[in-house]
């Protein structure tokens, strides 16, 4: 557990996450972490689930998307004094142990934000290759977007600092946040570094995930996106 674990908050956006949402919540919290859970308005059991369990819970009232959930997240963590800002799925793919790496890498490369990668030598992932493509053809869209070449532009864990969550405002509400994030750090400069993570899609997850017709749609939001911003 780090020393500074409370002053990290991890932030959950979720929708219909019942069948899992406890498992992540209980494992972020172990490590000593606040959970900021964001329910973006589900219709399923998640409320009841996470009754009882240590954890900060916001519902939206109307189903806004990953994005806004994620914003509003972030607004509630600065407004209980975080220091660290970590982006975290619901789904279960993630492992709770990077958020430490990631958060050294943080503090010891003197950066704003930290984008976790599947595709760093050291990261381990059971990525299909018909993903692999469509995220290789995001990344070289959000270059262009953005300015930022990452090897992994579309992965849910982020780390991040004060003066980013100060200046980053995520407008796009649907899955075309990611591109947000490093328009966000492009424009303020901020100094960012990527860090190998651990990705594992089970059954669940795949299901939970985006098939190849919503991802394509990503995409054609990403260029939607510099064309008329």
């Amino acid at each position: 557990m780090l020393e500074i674990a409370q002053d990290i908050f991890v932030i959950i956006p979720c929708f219909n996450e019942a069948a899992v949402i406890r498992q992540t919540v209980e494992a972020v919290h172990s490590e000593g972490y606040s959970v900021v859970v964001v329910d973006d308005a589900s219709t399923d059991l998640t409320t009841q689930v996470l009754s009882g369990l240590p954890v900060y819970y916001i519902k939206h009232p109307i189903n806004l998307g990953q994005g806004a959930a994620i914003q509003t997240g972030i607004d509630f963590a600065k407004e209980k004094g975080a220091r660290f800002f970590v982006t975290f799925d619901a789904d279960g793919q993630h492992e709770v142990k990077d958020i430490a790496q990631m958060i050294k890498v943080l503090i010891d490369k003197e950066v704003d934000i930290v984008f976790g990668s599947r595709f760093l030598p050291g990261a381990m992932t059971n990525i299909t290759p018909s993903r692999n493509l469509l995220l290789n053809a995001g990344r070289y869209l959000n270059y262009f977007v953005s300015g930022i070449l990452l090897s992994d532009a579309h992965n849910g864990i982020r780390v991040f600092n004060r003066r980013t969550a100060e200046n980053i405002r995520i407008r796009e509400n649907r899955m075309a946040h990611a591109t947000e994030f490093q328009i966000s750090v492009a424009r303020n400069q901020l100094k960012y570094a990527e860090c190998p993570v651990h990705i594992y899609y089970n059954a669940y997850s795949i299901k939970k995930g985006q098939r190849g017709l919503a991802s394509i749609k990503i995409l054609f939001e990403i260029i939607l996106y510099k064309i008329f911003r």
